[in-house]
């Protein structure tokens, strides 16, 4: 009986230590981000500061992460295309890497959920990056584009971040919804 209790023991510690990175492209195609963030660099970045496992959701691209079990105390990668709801996977993340979608940047804020969020650059005219980038003036988030996640991450120090005032973001995905030429909800 010393054995079972020594390795639920074991198992809880394990799970306690776990700290997943989430990453989002949300209904796109982003593949420079799946892409930048599958690099061996990256991942083991990440592995350095302490994350366990890292989760990527792929949606419409066609580039395939490598999957890794974990072997040997590496970082476990998995991924999938979509979801009907990404909202455990925000929940149980540690670190969230984003595109540049208003839902998505104020789904993670509202969770108080450190965030990174990676401008697409091949959307035409790319008012996220314009949302993205105030945000990070603001210390709310770090922004990025994919060529330099690596970089980002390494420099990146969440202490700094402010937390995202409470508050209804409905507002201000109206506004950018008007700009785009879509309905208020």
């Amino acid at each position: 009986m010393g054995w079972q209790c020594g390795l639920k023991l074991q198992m809880g510690e394990i799970e306690q230590k776990r700290k997943t990175v989430f990453v989002t492209v949300g209904t796109t195609l982003f593949d420079a981000l799946v892409k930048a963030v599958d690099t061996e660099q990256v991942k083991h970045e990440l592995q350095r500061r302490g994350y366990t496992h890292l989760l990527i959701q792929i949606g419409r691209g066609s580039y395939i992460p490598d999957k890794c079990e974990g072997e040997g105390g590496s970082l476990v990668v998995d991924y999938f295309t979509f979801s009907s709801s990404i909202a455990e996977h925000l929940r149980s993340a540690s670190l969230v890497i984003s595109h540049a979608g208003s839902g998505s940047i104020f789904e993670t804020l509202r969770l108080g959920k450190p965030l990174i969020v990676v401008v697409n650059e091949d959307l035409m005219d790319n008012h996220q990056s314009e949302l993205a980038e105030e945000l990070a003036e603001r210390k709310h988030l770090y922004c990025a584009h994919p060529q330099a996640l690596l970089e980002t991450i390494a420099d990146m120090n969440l202490e700094s971040l402010l937390p995202y005032p409470a508050g209804d973001a409905k507002p201000v995905i109206n506004l950018i919804n008007r700009f785009l030429g879509f309905p208020d909800d």
